[in-house]
C-alpha cells in the first residue's frame, strides 16, 4: 500500500504542477512586456541616448540604467505583491486589481525617489511608460487567460477534485464549480451518504464517508473539498485531516457561503478555530465618489466618440418608417425612485399597448422579466440595433445626469418591480447600470434566478476593477452578440 501510494503522489505531483508551469509562463510573459515597454518608451519619449540623469553632490547615469532599474522595481512589486499566485491567476478580477496596485505603488515609488534625490527625470517618460506598461500587463493576463481556459476546456490544466460531505451541499458546490468554466477543478465524484439529490446525473458516488479513506486511495486525485464540515464533526474531519495530507493532496474548505468575492473574505485562527470574517459591501463615501467620478468621464468621452453613430442611428429610424427617433420609458432606479430611461426607439409607436397580451401569450406575465420571444413589435432596423445593442446609448445622457451608471443591474419597470421578493429588491441598492454582469453572461438567454444571482453577486461585490472588466466583456459581447441578444 505504501509503494502504491508513494507511486500515485509522485504522478499527481507530476500532474498537478500546472499551476507552478503557469506561473513561470507568466513571469516570462511580464519581463518581455516590461523591456518592450521601457524601450518602446525611450525610443520615443526620452531625450537622445547620450543623456545621463543627474541629481545634487551624486554621479551622472544613464538613461539606460535609470530605464533598467525601474523595470527590476516593476518586476519585484508585481511579485511582492503576489500577481502570480496559483490561487487568484486564471479567474475572477483579483489577479487585475493586484496588478494595478502594484503598478501604482511602483509609481508612487519613482516619483517619491526622484523627488527627495532630486533626480531630473522625462516627466514625459515617466507618463508613458506606466499607463503604457500597465495596459500591456493588463492584456497579456487577458490573453493568457484565454489560453487556459481554452486548455482548461479540454481537460487539461485541472485539478481533479472529490467533494466530500453530506448530499445537498456536495450537489450545490459541484453544480457551483461546473457552471464556472475557469474555476480549475475538474469534479470527478463526490462522497456522501446516500444518494445525491436528481438534476445531476453525471456525479460519480465514490463510496460512503465512513469509508472516504479507501475512496481517496481509488481515485486520482489531486484535491479534496469538503462541503459542510461543520456536519462532520471535529473527530471526523482530523481523520480526514490526517488522510489527505498522507496522500499530499490539496485539503479545501467549501463553507455555506455562495456569491461572496474574495476580498471580502478574512481568515483568523481563534481559540484553534479558523473563523471567517466577511465584510459587508458599502457603496458610500469614496467608492461612491469614485464610481461616480468613473461615470462622469466614461459618459462625456463616449458621448463624444461615438456622436457619429447617433447621428447615423437617428436618419436610418427616421427612414425606416413614422415616429419618433428617441423612446422614454419610466424606469425604477436607485431606492426605487422612477427616472425616464432613453432610448433609441426599436419598435412600433403602440408597442407598450401590446405588452400585456404578448407576455400573457408566452405565459410569462408573473415573471418579473418582461422579455418577448421573437417580439412582433420589433422594427427592421430595431431588430439590428437591438442585437448590438445600439438602441442602449441614449442612456448615456442617464449616466451624465446621475440617473444610471455605466455598469450595474439594468431598470426594470415598475410592474417588474412589483413581483419582486426581498432578496431581488436589493438590487436596488445600488444605480441602474448600461451593462450588468448578467448581460455580458448570456444576456437573455439567462433565466430570472440566474440573472438576479448575478446582479445581487455585482451589487455585493462592487469594485472599479469589475466594473472595468465588464466593460470590455461588454464591447466583445455587443461586438458577436451571438443567439442570446434579443
Amino acid at each position: 500500500m505504501t509503494g502504491s501510494v508513494r507511486v500515485a503522489s509522485s504522478a499527481r505531483r507530476r500532474r498537478g504542477d500546472w499551476p507552478r508551469r503557469y506561473a513561470h509562463r507568466l513571469f516570462y510573459s511580464d519581463v518581455l512586456v516590461l523591456a518592450v515597454t521601457i524601450v518602446s518608451a525611450w525610443l520615443l519619449a526620452s531625450p537622445s541616448m547620450n543623456d545621463d540623469v543627474t541629481w545634487p553632490d551624486g554621479p551622472t547615469v544613464s538613461y539606460v540604467v535609470v530605464l533598467a532599474v525601474i523595470g527590476i522595481v516593476w518586476l519585484a512589486g508585481l511579485d511582492a505583491i503576489d500577481t502570480r499566485d496559483h490561487h487568484i491567476v486564471g479567474h475572477g478580477v483579483l489577479e487585475y486589481r493586484r496588478i494595478v496596485d502594484s503598478t501604482i505603488a511602483v509609481f508612487a515609488f519613482t516619483v517619491a525617489m526622484a523627488f527627495f534625490l532630486g533626480v531630473e527625470v522625462s516627466r514625459l517618460l515617466l507618463a508613458v511608460i506606466f499607463p503604457v506598461g500597465l495596459l500591456l500587463l493588463l492584456t497579456s493576463r487577458w490573453m493568457w487567460r484565454q489560453w487556459l481556459r481554452r486548455r482548461q476546456r479540454e481537460g487539461l490544466y485541472t485539478h481533479r477534485a472529490v467533494i466530500i460531505g453530506e448530499r445537498q451541499k456536495v450537489r450545490h458546490v459541484a453544480q457551483q464549480i461546473r457552471s464556472s468554466v475557469d474555476s480549475g477543478y475538474t469534479i470527478v465524484g463526490v462522497i456522501t451518504d446516500g444518494v445525491p439529490s436528481e438534476g445531476m446525473p453525471q456525479l460519480d458516488v465514490l463510496g460512503e464517508i465512513g469509508s472516504a479513506e479507501r475512496a481517496l486511495d481509488d481515485a486520482s486525485l489531486d484535491a479534496v473539498i469538503i462541503a459542510g464540515a461543520d456536519e462532520l464533526g471535529p473527530e471526523m474531519m482530523r481523520r480526514l485531516g490526517y488522510a489527505i495530507a498522507d496522500r499530499d493532496l490539496q485539503m479545501i474548505m467549501a463553507p455555506s457561503l455562495t456569491d461572496v468575492a474574495g476580498p471580502r473574505l478574512h481568515s483568523r485562527p481563534v481559540a484553534g478555530l479558523p473563523l471567517v470574517h466577511v465584510d459587508f459591501p458599502r457603496m458610500e463615501g469614496a467608492s461612491r465618489f469614485l464610481k461616480r467620478v468613473f461615470d462622469l468621464i466614461g459618459s462625456v468621452l463616449l458621448l463624444l466618440l461615438l456622436s457619429p453613430v447617433f447621428l447615423i442611428t437617428a436618419i436610418a429610424i427616421r427612414v425606416d418608417g413614422p415616429g419618433s427617433i428617441f423612446y422614454r420609458q419610466e424606469r425604477i432606479g436607485r431606492g426605487g425612485h422612477t427616472f425616464g430611461m432613453r432610448k433609441f426607439r426599436s419598435m412600433v409607436a403602440d408597442a407598450d399597448d401590446q405588452l400585456a397580451s404578448l407576455l400573457d401569450l408566452q405565459g410569462s406575465s408573473g415573471i418579473p422579466l418582461f422579455k418577448v420571444t421573437d417580439d412582433p413589435r420589433i422594427t427592421k432596423i430595431g431588430r439590428f440595433l437591438r442585437k448590438h445593442s445600439i438602441d442602449e446609448l441614449p442612456q448615456l445622457i442617464n449616466v451624465l445626469q446621475g440617473e444610471m451608471s455605466l455598469v450595474g443591474p439594468r431598470p426594470q419597470r415598475a410592474a417588474e418591480v412589483a413581483l419582486y421578493d426581498d432578496i431581488a429588491l436589493r438590487r436596488l441598492a445600488v444605480k441602474p447600470g448600461m451593462s450588468g454582469l448578467w448581460q455580458v453572461s448570456g444576456r437573455s438567454s439567462l433565466s430570472w434566478e440566474e440573472t438576479i444571482r448575478l446582479d445581487l453577486y455585482y451589487v455585493e461585490n462592487w469594485s472599479l476593477t469589475q466594473d472595468i472588466v465588464i466593460l470590455f466583456r461588454t464591447v466583445r459581447a455587443v461586438a458577436a452578440p451571438g443567439v442570446s441578444a434579443h
